[in-house]
């Protein structure tokens, strides 16, 4: 007797650890107070705090005076619990659209005391977001969902989560999650992709219709155009004044001008190039 009850256990114990491994590792413990920026990883379900995110001060982000107001303003309504609208930051490239929602969420904590939470989405989870917002709506943080250089390309359908998230499907988006994204482009596709689409279907409206849909669920549209040559040069003198670089100020414009003349563009990410190109000159450390 005593020899069948220890093989029974024998199988019961096999058969839980068969269990164990079929039902996979168990689900990460997401401690929000670890940090106020987080970046998702759907494999496991994880989200993975950055106790010391990359961004700039908002004081130094220049020459999109109009959309950094528009954008601090929801956020920090959503930050409250008032109503605010998911955003769509779009236009050239440099110009400080993933820097401003970075600087605009620190800001916020500062100005407010509310630790807003800022949770990364990478482009290539998009489909998981479904999950990801399981775990948010039963959260009793705020959360700004961020998604840098977002856009879809053919036969990807991924944009259909997205839209379900923003605020589609009979849930809807949860009241304590705001979504941000930037992208080049103002409908998330590339112009040759919706002349293809046009051409070759039955009803062209319709099969551009569905992608396109998806920027109109961004309640703000906020455009970032290629800055001119006194906003770049304002953006070089915000930076060395805050770093206090030691050189004058017609060597330096004469230098960043040049900078940009060999880079074939003007832009915020240009500017900034430059200023860390100067302070390793000048054996300055930025990080201070």
């Amino acid at each position: 007797m005593t020899d069948v009850l220890a093989q029974l256990l024998q199988e019961v114990s096999r058969l839980a650890d068969a269990v164990e491994r079929l039902a996979g590792p168990a689900p990460a413990i997401n401690d929000w107070s670890t940090a106020d920026c987080f970046v998702w990883h759907p494999t496991d379900k994880r989200l993975q705090p950055i106790p010391q995110p990359n961004r700039v001060e908002l004081g130094l982000i220049r020459g999109v005076d109009r959309v950094r107001d528009i954008l601090h303003d929801n956020t920090e309504r959503f930050a409250l619990g008032f109503p605010a609208n998911n955003v769509l930051l779009w236009g050239a490239r440099g110009m400080g659209k993933s820097s401003l929602v970075k600087a605009v969420h620190a800001d916020i904590i500062r100005a407010t005391g509310i630790r807003l939470k800022l949770v990364e989405v990478h482009r290539e989870d998009i489909a998981s977001l479904p999950a990801l917002m399981e775990l948010l709506k039963v959260s009793s943080e705020r959360v700004l969902l961020f998604c840098d250089d977002l856009s879809f390309d053919h036969d990807d359908t991924a944009y259909k989560s997205l839209k379900a998230a923003l605020d589609g499907g009979i849930e809807g988006r949860p009241d304590n999650v705001l979504f941000y994204a930037t992208s080049n482009r103002r409908h998330l596709l590339p112009r040759h992709m919706m002349e293809n689409e046009q051409s070759t279907a039955i009803n062209p409206s319709e099969a551009v219709e569905e992608k396109v849909s998806l920027s109109d669920r961004f309640g703000l549209w906020l455009g970032f155009h290629k800055c001119s040559q006194d906003d770049y040069l304002a953006m070089i003198d915000g930076y060395a004044a805050h770093f206090a670089l030691p050189l004058a100020p017609e060597q330096l414009h004469a230098e960043a001008l040049e900078w940009a003349t060999t880079r074939g563009a003007r832009s915020g990410r240009v500017a900034w190039q430059y200023i860390q190109d100067l302070a390793g000159r000048l054996r300055v450390d930025l990080r201070r």
